[in-house]
């Protein structure tokens, strides 16, 4: 398999201005849309249905289910694009809203008048300035060639979207708390049921998507939903961008057919290049910071990019899309603690777990890595652990109200399965090994 261009064609084609109205017509834009308007809403929900479309942004729900939920005659309802990508090492969201936002605008279009929504809203990460400039941008552009406003294109579909720029809190990543931010209130996960669907913003139905999802519909209606889900391996179909870093030679995003393993994905030659200075891989994480780790092994390195596969097999998931490469020379106790600092920084607050339990972990992972661990101490934090997400086991089990406590969890076990021995060294040496 490997590098397989769809959502990312434009940026290939025309690299010095694939965000301008210009390139995007000349490349095909809105030509997906135009079709989609003359199609019965229940078709396009076909269509994506047949495509077998999962959610881009790290649960991996099934994009036409997701609509599904939303209640029959129920009206008005939202659609929400969750551009609030915040989670380490995960930045192709980015590239999209910063080179190709017309794409984006056409998927916004197509999914709302797929859904019978008439206003949508994008809230970007408060940091995405160039994001947000060229978005806001690509919106003025769209409603003066009336891709967006009242009457698109002569079909008689009015559809308004709303930029929201958010703080860059990474807990807006959370599609609840994104929509309490968007409602003017401190970002904070709601208490589920009911969900977004049935009651979102403004407690009407609500539909949440990521970005890359949002954008792929477009190249959907144009392949057709049966010929992309033809691309992929097993439930996971089509193409996704994963962000590649660390230890690569070529970090960056990289549109890959699902069912690529990880082993291409770092050592082909047009996509990581393989490991710097030619090391070998000592772990990796697999789908973000919140995902548990992978090693070196030859299983673990020539596992599919498959969803369903590496979750039932090893208690990982592909997640946001994010693999961060370790070679050799990385000490796993120091990215365990840099890791677990950020969620403590990131948590709101809202559930003592997380609250108290993501503190006392950085705390002692820190307190290890500078020498000054017990032998006890890995059993002291699996047992915090196992407070915060019962069974310590992917996929998440928690005790708090979304997903961010027992996301700091997910190093404590990594060290627990692959690297006690380090930790041991440590604490018997009082000190870090690798400094």
């Amino acid at each position: 398999m490997g590098a397989k261009t769809i959502i990312t064609r434009r940026l290939a084609e025309r690299p010095d201005d694939s965000w301008t109205l210009d390139a995007a017509l000349a490349t095909g834009a809105y030509e997906a849309l135009k079709r989609a308007l003359k199609m019965p809403p229940d078709d396009i929900r076909a269509e994506v249905e047949a495509s077998g479309l999962r959610g881009r942004g790290g649960a991996g729900f099934g994009t036409a289910t997701k609509w599904g939920f939303l209640p029959e005659g129920v009206f008005p309802r939202y659609l929400v694009v969750n551009a609030d990508e915040g989670e380490p090492s995960t930045f192709k969201d980015r590239m999209l809203l910063e080179r190709d936002p017309h794409q984006l605008i056409e998927g916004i279009a197509i999914a709302s008048y797929a859904v019978g929504c008439t206003q949508a809203f994008v809230y970007v990460r408060g940091e995405f300035a160039l994001g947000y400039d060229r978005l806001t941008h690509a919106l003025e552009e769209a409603r003066r060639r009336g891709f967006v406003g009242p009457n698109i294109l002569g079909s008689g579909f009015d559809l308004d979207v709303v930029v929201h720029r958010g703080a860059g809190a990474y807990i807006c990543g959370e599609e609840t708390a994104l929509l309490e931010s968007l409602e003017g209130r401190q970002g904070m996960p709601r208490i589920r049921p009911p969900f977004p669907a049935i009651e979102g913003l403004y407690a009407k139905p609500t539909v949440v998507n990521n970005v890359e999802t949002i954008s792929t519909l477009p190249a959907i209606l144009t392949m057709g939903g049966a010929k992309y889900g033809k691309l992929g391996v097993n439930k996971s179909t089509g193409t996704r961008i994963f962000s590649l870093s660390g230890h690569v030679k070529r970090p960056g995003n990289y549109e890959v057919e699902l069912g690529t393993t990880f082993r291409e994905l770092m050592y082909q030659r047009n996509l990581g290049g393989g490991i710097r200075d030619d090391r070998p891989v000592k772990f990796f994480i697999p789908g973000g910071a919140s995902s548990q780790w992978l090693t070196g092994a030859d299983e673990h390195l020539d596992a599919p990019l498959d969803m369903d596969f590496v979750q039932q097999t090893f208690g990982v998931m592909l997640g946001s899309g994010a693999v961060m490469v370790f070679d050799d020379t990385a000490c796993a106790v120091r990215v365990a603690w840099r890791l677990a600092k950020f969620f403590a920084h990131e948590s709101c607050g809202k559930c003592t777990p997380c609250r108290e339990g993501t503190g006392w972990i950085t705390k002692v992972l820190h307190r290890i890595e500078l020498g000054d661990g017990r032998k006890e101490d890995l059993d002291l934090l699996l047992d915090v652990g196992d407070n915060i997400s019962p069974g310590l086991v992917a996929p998440f089990s928690q005790t708090t109200i979304c997903p961010l406590g027992p996301s700091a969890v997910s190093p404590l076990v990594s060290l627990h399965k692959f690297f006690r021995d380090e930790v041991d060294e440590h604490v018997r040496e009082g000190r870090c090994p690798f400094t």
